[in-house]
């Protein structure tokens, strides 16, 4: 099972059905209905954490729940989910320079575990105000796709 950690935005739902239909057994929990002892009892296989409309700071479990759990469930975190991740490790949270709303890029990644059967680069749509600075990363987070910019 995969457990989708909900941080209110309406991209949730589109995650859960994409996971679905890769044939994925999924929960959907709200950032503030369940605990990350809750979480952590029911045992997912994956930790997915969810777009917001707000700061990791303000979402909830979802910092919490990377700093506790980190290396006991694999975790992936999109848009805010990302950022929470990124906030758990110490790293910080800081206006993007350039707002991408809606905007392609070309992604240039490693081509291990999720961007496997991907190509390198392959194009993605952007939509985001904040980043985590680069240079704040610790060096236990490995970069394993980024844009030019």
């Amino acid at each position: 099972m995969i457990l989708l950690l909900d941080n209110y935005d309406s991209f949730t739902y589109n995650l859960a059905q994409y996971l679905g239909e890769l044939g994925c057994n999924i929960e959907v929990h709200r950032n503030d209905r369940i605990t990350v002892e809750e979480i952590a009892r029911r045992n997912p296989e994956r930790i997915v954490i969810s777009p917001g409309p707000c700061t990791p700071q303000e979402a909830g479990i979802s910092v919490e729940l990377v700093e506790r759990l980190a290396g006991k469930f694999p975790i992936l975190g999109v848009c805010l989910g990302h950022q929470a991740i990124g906030a758990a490790f110490g790293g910080k949270i800081i206006r993007a320079p350039k707002l991408f709303h809606g905007k392609t890029s070309q992604i240039h990644h490693d081509g291990k575990n999720i961007f496997r059967q991907l190509p390198d680069p392959f194009t993605a749509t952007r939509y985001h105000s904040l980043i985590v600075e680069k240079k704040s990363l610790p060096h236990e987070l490995t970069i394993t796709a980024e844009t030019d910019d």
